[in-house]
């Protein structure tokens, strides 16, 4: 009986101790967690978007478990590394993370981070990414899926963009909210200022205000300025271009959500050939609807219509068929083409 008395404490003691340790373990791995909220709230009480390196991340993004999602920009915005388009991509970042840190949607359960290469290179060895900006989405459970990287050649890095991909991860639906711009004012104010004393000083010779030619051709260098997306550049200030991870040029965006300096002025051109070609066919129908004094002329008039009516239809069908190429390429799956693809 004894040693039986003795088997069965001996079991018991083990069972109690057993128990007692796994509750440790529990409470110490909440205890943790609790913390890195704690932490990771203060951090974003000071600023939407928390600076990581790779000690942080690693205590941060990578420890587990986790009761909240982390999305990271990984960039690298020191000078050396040249990396034009990052600082417009982390201006984009924060007025997202700006917006959700000031929301009514704010909550400890989805935190904005930024990774740079100077500061955490070996998490972009470790993650193997080897460009930059790349965000990525750290869900609360399990480890990133394909789709928790974002695909910005595809939909670009605007606000809109990345609240919509977020969304689209961790079902909190932001309202980007921009920070008001009043120098487009201020310079419109200037610019009546200039005309209104250009005028005043040119009061007594305003013959040219009756000028159908300068109406005509102000109207059109505005139409193209506006179609082209000079608005859209004054307001998110994109690249000039953009240099591909190949190491080429990219003068076109490959996205309809963004579009670089250069490609606006490249639309411009376009655009204008376009015009071009429809003024010469519709001059080219106007002759000689006018009465000639000589019988003579109507051979040459036959002549010029016709070259004009050739030069303009070429131009449009050309000028055109280039202005549907690009947009085909920035809006994919768009079915329609002509000459060109």
């Amino acid at each position: 009986m004894k040693p039986t008395l003795i088997f069965l404490s001996l079991f018991f003691i083990f069972l109690s101790s057993i128990h007692h340790g796994d509750g440790q373990a529990r409470k110490k791995e909440g205890s943790s967690l609790a913390e890195r909220v704690q932490q990771l709230t203060e951090m974003n009480a000071k600023r939407s978007v928390i600076r990581l390196n790779g000690a942080k991340f690693r205590e941060y993004v990578k420890a587990t478990p986790r009761n909240y999602s982390v999305v990271v920009m990984f960039t690298a915005m020191a000078a050396q590394r040249q990396c034009v388009i990052c600082r417009h991509a982390h201006d984009e970042f924060l007025i997202v993370a700006n917006s959700f840190r000031y929301s009514q949607l704010y909550s400890n359960k989805l935190y904005f981070a930024l990774v740079d290469f100077d500061e955490g290179s070996d998490i972009f060895q470790s993650l193997r990414i080897n460009t930059a900006p790349v965000f990525m989405h750290f869900p609360a459970k399990g480890k990133p899926k394909h789709s928790d990287t974002m695909d910005i050649q595809r939909v670009g890095f605007a606000a809109e963009s990345i609240a919509k991909w977020i969304g689209e991860r961790s079902d909190v639906q932001l309202r980007v909210f921009r920070p008001p711009n009043y120098s487009g004012t201020v310079a419109l104010i200037m610019l009546f200022a200039l005309v209104g004393g250009f005028l005043y000083l040119k009061r007594n010779n305003l013959d040219f205000l009756y000028n159908k030619t300068v109406w005509a051709g102000g109207a059109l260098f505005f139409t193209f300025a506006m179609t082209s997306g000079q608005m859209w550049n004054h307001i998110r200030s994109p690249p000039f271009v953009h240099r591909t991870q190949s190491g080429g040029v990219a003068y076109i965006h490959g996205s309809s959500q963004g579009q670089f300096v250069l490609e606006s002025y490249i639309v411009i051109i376009l655009n204008a050939a376009v015009v071009l070609g429809m003024i010469l066919m519709t001059e080219a129908a106007s002759i000689g609807t006018t009465p000639k004094r000589n019988a003579g002329s109507g051979s040459g008039d036959v002549c010029k219509r016709r070259i004009l009516a050739i030069a303009g239809l070429a131009l449009l069908c050309l000028f055109f068929s280039l202005i549907l190429s690009i947009f085909r390429s920035k809006a994919h799956g768009y079915p329609y083409s002509f000459l060109f693809k």
